[in-house]
């Protein structure tokens, strides 16, 4: 099947996601689609609203060799580390326009894995950033409603113009 990523404002990129009650072979398929979707933009991770379902489910490979793929249901941040780091983000859903976020540097994450264990994993660097921007998406959030209203406002605008 193919899946493609819905652009900003759709309102499954606005709403927080449903949680996965069981991993199914549909899941394991919606997260195989993911991950082709991600490879070819490219990217470091995809969140199931990203494509307009309303799913909690993300992928991540921050991984300089590719195939690392954290592959996560219902993904939670327990702990964030006191150092914060500023890192260049941006979406595929708002094209053509990126900003600087600053956000936590490592993360402690539990989610559900593809067999359905649940798992805890810390996570640092890109690997920490790109799976705080995925659950920011499963919370109805993107990456620019962490700027100032400004800069947000800016940004879109910018990006409006840019893709018109």
């Amino acid at each position: 099947m193919s899946r493609r990523i819905v652009p900003w404002p759709n309102p499954c990129l606005k709403a927080k996601a449903e949680p996965i009650v069981e991993i199914t072979p549909e899941i394991t398929q919606i997260w195989q689609d993911m991950i082709v979707v991600m490879e070819a933009m490219p990217g470091v991770g995809l969140a199931a609203p990203q494509l307009g379902m309303g799913l909690r489910l993300a992928v991540v490979d921050a991984s300089s060799v590719r195939g690392q793929v954290l592959r996560m249901a219902n993904p939670e941040i327990l702990h964030i580390s006191a150092k914060l780091e500023v890192g260049e983000e941006a979406s595929p859903n708002l094209l053509r326009v990126s900003a600087q976020i600053k956000r936590p540097r490592g993360v402690t994450v539990r989610y559900m894995d593809e067999t359905g264990a649940m798992q805890k994993r810390d996570l640092v660097g890109l690997w920490a950033r790109s799976l705080q921007h995925q659950v920011d998406h499963l919370n109805g959030r993107m990456y620019f409603d962490n700027l100032s209203n400004l800069k947000r406002d800016m940004l879109i605008k910018k990006a409006r113009k840019l893709c018109a």
